[in-house]
């Protein structure tokens, strides 16, 4: 009965523990159609509710991460997206006064990233995408890339030194995560809009070899690609502590929110541009 009881007790603190693990959203978007929708006030009480400790956010425009930076510079974490609307997705690496934009904005306002953007397979050699590696070189920001690994592969080529999110892990299975995150020290994957490595609430064993075997290469995402997924973040991260649940601790918390804070570095949450 001892026995019986003491295991009992683990686990319920192991529950408790779970439930308050803060977490990094390393995949937040805020556009027009959003803040149109949800106010920057009401969005930043639903990123509080979840228990957020920071959200890495970008927008299409930009303006909607201004926003709510300005609302609440303790929580938020900009990164600057290409994009001046939605409709950009598949044009904005043929268009050259992307750059221009680029350009404007980091020199008025503070990122820890370029991102999220969509590239695949050799128009990651574009003059514009050359382009925007050189800007996050020179600026020295992480690159947030919804990319195929070809796509990937191309940017390290273009900088070796570059520090790529890999968006989704690449929506790739884990033999082939494995293989990227071994070709790159410099590569990161977030997790966003993936439920394979969790079916039904579960650790998928695959993935949690990978995990294990990448302790410090992985965080967790909610993908706000449409302005009602924000109505999911506090699901997605209850969701998300139930799986870090069955991870160690020390693990838990490095996917929760250690590996987020190393790459976004020294981002001053609270103070000014």
């Amino acid at each position: 009965m001892k026995g019986w009881t003491t295991g009992l007790a683990l686990l319920l603190a192991s529950a408790a523990a779970a439930a308050e693990l803060p977490l990094i959203d390393a995949h937040i978007h805020y556009s027009a159609d959003a803040w149109e929708m949800l106010p920057p006030d009401a969005a930043i009480a639903l990123l509080r509710e979840a228990g957020l400790r920071r959200a890495l956010v970008s927008s299409s425009s930009d303006d909607g991460t201004q926003k709510l930076y300005e609302a609440a510079p303790d929580l938020i974490v900009p990164e600057l997206r290409p994009y001046r609307s939605r409709g950009e997705l598949s044009t904005w690496m043929r268009d050259p006064t992307v750059v221009a934009h680029l350009e404007d904005r980091l020199r008025r306002f503070r990122y820890v990233g370029i991102g999220e953007f969509h590239v695949y397979g050799a128009d990651a050699d574009l003059p514009v995408v050359r382009r925007m590696v050189e800007l996050a070189r020179t600026h020295g920001l992480f690159l947030h890339a919804h990319s195929d690994a070809d796509a990937v592969d191309r940017l390290f080529r273009q900088d070796p030194q570059a520090r790529i999110l890999w968006a989704h892990s690449g929506f790739d299975r884990p033999a082939g995560v494995r293989a990227m995150l071994q070709r790159h020290r410099h590569l990161w994957a977030d997790l966003a809009f993936r439920s394979d490595h969790a079916p039904g609430g579960r650790l998928d064993p695959e993935w949690r070899a990978l995990l294990e075997e990448f302790p410090e290469r992985f965080m967790v995402g909610t993908d706000t690609f449409a302005p009602e997924r924000w109505h999911y973040i506090g699901q997605h991260a209850r969701w998300s502590r139930g799986w870090l649940a069955e991870l160690p601790p020390a693990l838990a918390e490095r996917i929760a929110f250690r590996n987020a804070e190393a790459l976004f570095g020294d981002f001053p949450a609270g103070r000014g541009r």
